[in-house]
């Protein structure tokens, strides 16, 4: 009845698997649980545990294939006809989590359904603060909210889709680089008037990155982001609206030129014991037009 689908990649996803596997067979469900490690150089030992359990596999890949392929990998092993995408960080906040699930499958009408994420509470250290403070405030919506936009506010990292709708929008195969996968994917359902259920089912956020990782992968997101577009793959967010709209006035250039001199102060900032996310929008715009203005 459902296939549960974990890309793994330098984490340890036996617990998760654990977790998920027990309350599976709570459920008394027709279940797989199938694991891909993106060619993964630590935590393998652990994970290769995973297909020891029943109804469980592990692969791990000799050559990294990117998080879209290897989402559309997965699927093409699921045999059920539910996918539950979950990344492999991320472990849920009930004991019911399964269960939960399991009661919105019964509803024949829907399609798409997702749980929510969630971020400690606990301060974490001050060299990932800005990953913590950043999923709190953008990524940790409440269900309320995430019903008034749920296409900007849901992710794969928790994800219930219909095999058959999945199969009609798979993960993009041109992204090959980190980022935007899951926006596309998600603009995708909307495109297509794919409705996605808003429910209370969450998983917690477990890997918090370095400030300076963070940082990193933000940049590689928006070379991305700059890619697609410039490929013709436009893609409508936040940044790219912001963008056109300083195209039109004239002042990419000039919004180009002071983030080149501003760069190291807002860096200082995001890097700090007190980001501010305010600055690391004007980061993000930044650098996105400094990259159209090369």
């Amino acid at each position: 009845m459902i296939s549960i689908l974990i890309p793994i990649y330098n984490y340890d996803a036996l617990p998760l698997v654990q977790e998920l596997h027990s309350q599976c067979m709570e459920v008394a469900l027709d279940f797989e649980i199938i694991c891909i490690d993106d060619a993964s150089t630590a935590f393998t030992s652990s994970n290769s545990t995973i297909s020891t359990l029943s109804n469980c596999s592990y692969e791990l890949l000799p050559k990294n294939i990117g998080r879209s392929q290897i989402r559309n990998q997965l699927a093409t092993k699921g045999a059920y006809d539910w996918f539950l995408f979950l990344d492999c960080d991320t472990f849920p906040q009930s004991s019911t989590f399964i269960a939960t699930y399991w009661n919105q499958i019964k509803k024949n009408s829907l399609k798409a359904v997702f749980g929510g994420l969630l971020y400690s509470s606990l301060q974490p250290a001050n060299d990932q603060l800005l990953r913590w403070k950043y999923g709190h405030k953008r990524e940790a919506v409440s269900v309320e909210n995430r019903k008034k936009q749920p296409y900007t506010t849901s992710f794969v990292s928790n994800f219930l889709i219909l095999k058959s709708v999945f199969c009609a929008s798979p993960f993009s195969d041109e992204i090959t680089t980190y980022g935007y996968e899951d926006y596309v994917f998600i603009q995708n359902l909307k495109e297509k008037n794919i409705a996605i259920e808003q429910i209370e089912n969450p998983v917690f956020h477990q890997n918090l990155e370095s400030s300076l990782q963070f940082l990193s992968k933000t940049k590689e997101a928006l070379q991305t982001l700059f890619y697609l577009n410039q490929n013709n793959k436009a893609i409508v967010t936040k940044i790219t609206r912001t963008y056109h709209i300083l195209k039109k006035i004239r002042l990419v250039a000039l919004t180009s030129f002071v983030y080149q001199k501003t760069a190291p102060l807002l860096e200082r900032n995001l890097l700090s014991k007190k980001p501010s996310l305010f600055a690391f929008d004007l980061y993000k715009i930044g650098y996105f037009c400094y990259l159209n203005h090369q």
